[in-house]
């Protein structure tokens, strides 16, 4: 079971060294703007690829949370498009093994149809160098991927896509949680209409079960079920991400906890 950690992209590598941990997530510039990627790594995207191939840690990119290829809004919609193939190209000049990118979604007005369908376009006209892998979300009526049947929307839509083979599933557990997916069939629920889930998100919630909140805590210091939490990852069968409070130490606890349960 590959466990590791969202860490500074500034050195990476050593971010996973100082945690003893086989992968690491981190964004490539701000999570909040739409100025494009930045591989702030001494050397640029070749030598973090290089690095990361002779440390022998996989990397993987979370696209920045502004991002919204589902929504109407022509003037978030474009850019998000526009920002995706960035952080896509920027992911895969740094043998990322994937780029996590959030459902979105659409106005409080809208037909959620037409957000599936933007979807589709989406996937259409990104150029998939690496998996994209769509996460779950944990709060919004109107979001693209809270409720399994919605999730199970935005796979019918772009199953049909040339490239729907690159698009992948992140379950995060604090999401499906907060966003009122019950933990003890959420894997199975997941596989049923994704077919696939490539990464876990594995976080504790500050809060209640389908509070909506997206409020991560470290493992046993919130309001999820422990054993809850390790069947999640024991049943994904996937690599795994702790996007917990904290530096190495909470996190090198964080694993020691998780690890100790599977």
């Amino acid at each position: 079971m590959l466990i590791g950690a969202h860490v500074d992209q500034t050195d990476p590598i050593a971010e996973a060294q100082a945690r003893k941990a086989p992968l690491v997530q981190f964004f490539l510039g701000d999570p909040q703007g739409y100025q494009g990627p930045e591989v702030r790594y001494a050397g640029g995207a070749e030598a973090l690829r290089a690095a990361a191939e002779e440390a022998g840690v996989a990397l993987y990119v979370h696209a920045p949370y502004i991002i919204n290829v589902a929504t109407t809004n022509n003037r978030i919609r474009i850019p998000s498009r526009k920002l995706l193939q960035q952080h896509m190209d920027a992911a895969a000049a740094i043998g990322a093994r994937g780029l996590i990118v959030h459902g979105g979604h659409v106005n409080k007005a809208d037909d959620p149809e037409k957000g599936f369908d933007n979807w589709r376009k989406a996937i259409e006209a990104t150029d998939l160098k690496i998996p994209l892998l769509i996460e779950n979300t944990a709060g919004g009526d109107n979001a693209m991927t809270r409720y399994l049947d919605r999730i199970g929307r935005v796979w019918d839509a772009i199953s049909a896509c040339e490239q729907a083979d690159l698009v992948g599933f992140c379950l995060d557990t604090c999401h499906a949680h907060a966003g009122g997916n019950p933990l003890e069939t959420v894997v199975a629920d997941v596989l049923k209409v994704t077919g696939r889930i490539d990464l876990v998100h594995c976080n504790d919630s500050r809060d209640d079960f389908d509070s909506g909140a997206d409020r991560h805590a470290n493992f046993g210091a919130g309001r999820i079920d422990p054993d809850l939490l390790a069947a999640v990852v024991r049943e994904a069968d996937a690599p795994v991400v702790c996007e917990t409070p904290g530096g190495p130490a909470e996190h090198r606890a964080d694993f020691a906890w998780l690890q100790q349960r599977l």
